[in-house]
């Protein structure tokens, strides 16, 4: 069972990205998406880190409250 907290810092973490605030603020402000990108195949990802919000979505994990919370706010 994962017990680990799945928040915005973790999910930064978890792709490998600088989780501080203010990186986290910064890499939002930076990468902002039309309402036609999902996020999953946005050019800033990599590869894996693609794979891994893709598939976060796609089989419903732990992570996906997350990274839909991560989606909206780069899709505001």
């Amino acid at each position: 069972m994962d017990t680990s907290m799945h928040t915005l810092e973790n999910l930064f973490l978890q792709l490998g990205l600088d989780n501080s605030d203010h990186a986290i603020a910064e890499f939002i402000s930076q990468h902002k998406l039309d309402k036609e990108t999902p996020l999953d195949q946005a050019s800033f990802w990599s590869t894996s880190q693609a794979q891994f919000i893709k598939e976060c979505l796609d089989l419903d994990s732990d992570w996906a409250e997350v990274v839909d919370q991560l989606n909206v706010q780069l899709h505001e």
